[in-house]
């Protein structure tokens, strides 16, 4: 994958819902947009499209990463969506002040959440037009 080609960046630590995010992006042909945060597509600044973001990250936690996005101008105007397994209203509140684009809790049910995941990669890549 080029990085140019990245639209959505999934920034997730547990593979078993990076796999199931993935197999969502599969079933609507949106798989080879998807980036996982492995280039520095920021330091040549190259974008995508949305950034997908899980809460629960072992190191920096997700919204600290919401936080420092929408506090550097390079990124601030990039839709994140908070995909999460926290119902908190903490969380929910804390996301929306920080400037999460939108908040959605995971599904359990594998195909919800592929359904939500898939509505999602297509609205935010194919139907939403971000400021150039």
């Amino acid at each position: 994958m080029e990085q140019h080609d990245v639209e959505i960046l999934l920034v997730e630590d547990d593979p078993n819902d990076a796999a199931l995010t993935l197999r969502a992006f599969q079933a609507r042909n949106l798989t080879n947009q998807v980036g996982d945060g492995s280039h520095p597509w920021h330091e040549i600044g190259i974008a995508p499209k949305v950034i997908l973001l899980d809460l629960n990250l072992p190191k920096v936690g997700g919204l600290e990463v919401l936080r420092r996005l929408k506090a550097d101008e390079r990124t601030r105007s990039l839709p994140v969506i908070v995909l999460t397994s926290s119902r908190e209203e903490p969380d929910i509140a804390a996301a929306y002040r920080l400037g999460a684009n939108s908040y959605i809790v995971k599904p359990v049910d594998f195909e919800a959440f592929s359904r939500a995941v898939s509505e999602l990669g297509l609205y935010w890549v194919l139907l939403n037009e971000p400021p150039r």
